[in-house]
């Protein structure tokens, strides 16, 4: 119990730095990421994930990172699952003639995710650990992530084909055996539309805290989750 009232004071405290940090710290101009996400199921407890991040430092393509990340899920419900995964990571300059690379991260990450709503406000709750190897630091590190997201149906009352929803999250992100623990705190404001029961977009604006410096960056995410497998029908 005492280690989980440390776990959120430290997340609320993170959170709090985000926010009172927009508009006080320096900000360069906006980046932009494009994402696509997939969790594809294989059967009724098993799937994949698959995740691809192109991100830039300006609106304009100028790359500042290349993030491919996989791994599998087990869903013991429809609200809970746990994955355990890889991610390739590569980091630019920010230099518009060139795409030389800065470093090259290897990382393996384990998640649970849980889900519950209250009314139309469908919560997210997302643990994260991660191991991380970069290139040119030959020193194993350790990172732990919480995220909380709301989507907010608008026109319907559940997100289902035909809903536009809102969709927000504060992340805040751990060192774990490090002097500093805090890392960075993601602070996302979006408006999405489910297409389908498997297909959903949003468009959005991130606010990233890191050591005192904030940047902004407009997001957009596309989620394609169809299943890799046929349902056995009943009777």
């Amino acid at each position: 119990m005492k280690v989980l009232i440390k776990f959120w004071f430290v997340f609320l405290w993170s959170a709090l730095i985000s926010i009172s940090s927009i508009g006080q710290t320096r900000t360069d101009d906006f980046g932009n990421w494009m994402m696509y996400f997939g969790v594809n199921k294989l059967s009724d407890k098993w799937s994949i994930h698959s995740e691809i991040q192109w991100r830039h430092h300006t609106v304009e393509p100028n790359i500042e990172q290349l993030l491919i990340r996989s791994g599998f899920n087990y869903h013991f419900n429809n609200s809970n699952m746990l994955t355990t995964g890889y991610a390739y990571i590569s980091s630019h300059p920010f230099d518009k003639d060139s795409i030389s690379r800065l470093s090259a991260e290897h990382r393996i990450w384990q998640q649970f995710i849980t889900k519950n709503n209250l009314w139309r406000i469908f919560f997210e709750h997302r643990y994260r650990l991660e191991q991380r190897w970069v290139d040119i630091n030959p020193d194993l590190t350790h990172r732990a992530r919480y995220r909380i997201m709301a989507s907010i149906a608008l026109n319907k009352p559940n997100i289902e084909s035909g809903t536009f929803f809102i969709g927000l999250y504060d992340e805040v992100f751990l060192n774990i055996k490090r002097n500093g623990v805090f890392d960075r705190n993601r602070l996302y404001g979006a408006l999405g539309y489910q297409f389908s029961g498997s297909t959903s977009a949003q468009i959005g604006v991130m606010n990233q805290a890191v050591n005192g410096f904030n940047k902004y960056y407009l997001q957009l995410g596309l989620f394609f989750n169809p299943k890799l497998y046929k349902e056995e029908k009943e009777g």
